[in-house]
């Protein structure tokens, strides 16, 4: 498990793909005090598990699912990343919880500074759109950010400048891909009352219009 508060700034040394799968390297210092092989490093929010320590750095493998959900495949050597490792027992709760399973991904599609702040608006899909809450938790890249605004095609969060300055998500363009994790509350909440599993479409519009209802919960069997 990890909170979403980055460590440190890491450097791609190597994305191998081996078919489907394949490896990562990743130029670090600091995640790397304590660490062991099999112990677990969020790159880019992405759980990965260490396969080979190095003096500067660490090697993982990486499974064709991982690929397939995140932007990890896109990336290119050289690119820095948020790294993180695994929360200790008795560390300090800091963000939110973050599983490092990725959902999915966005689009960064505008920079707006305000003030001391900026702006950050991502455009993503239903899939992801279904659990944000404004006010709750997002992972992105594996930052633990606040989304400040939904609408129907994204979300927009404000960044202070430490998470700026300590994180990649300012230094990226607009066009980008950002991994992106949903608060897993939500994702339970979710699968337990089985809206993920209505088929009807505008049995689902009507839920996001009005909300939850008695006969809703009462068809669920709660």
């Amino acid at each position: 498990m990890f909170t979403g508060i980055i460590e440190e700034l890491g450097t791609l040394r190597q994305v191998e793909k081996q078919g489907n799968s394949g490896q990562v390297s990743v130029r670090a210092k600091k995640v790397l005090e304590g660490t062991k092989i099999g112990d677990s490093i969020a790159v880019d929010g992405i759980c990965l598990t260490v396969t080979a320590l190095f003096a500067d750095g660490f090697r993982a493998d990486v499974m064709a699912e991982t690929f397939r959900r995140s932007g990890l495949g896109s990336k290119r050597i050289g690119d820095t990343v948020n790294l993180e490792r695994a929360m200790a027992a008795d560390g300090r709760f800091g963000g939110h919880i973050v599983s490092g399973h990725i959902d999915g991904t966005g689009i960064i599609r505008e920079y707006r500074r305000e003030e001391n702040a900026v702006w950050v608006l991502i455009e993503t899909g239903e899939e992801i759109l279904r659990l944000i809450v404004e006010k709750g938790s997002i992972a992105i890249d594996g930052i633990s950010l606040t989304v400040a605004k939904v609408d129907s095609c994204g979300f927009g969060v404000s960044v202070i400048p430490h998470t700026g300055e300590e994180t990649t998500l300012l230094k990226r363009k607009t066009g980008d891909v950002v991994n992106l994790e949903n608060d897993i509350v939500g994702k339970y909440v979710e699968r337990l009352l089985g809206i993920g599993a209505l088929k009807d479409r505008n049995e689902k519009e009507k839920q996001a219009e009005h909300g939850l209802t008695m006969e809703f919960l009462e068809s669920c069997g709660i």
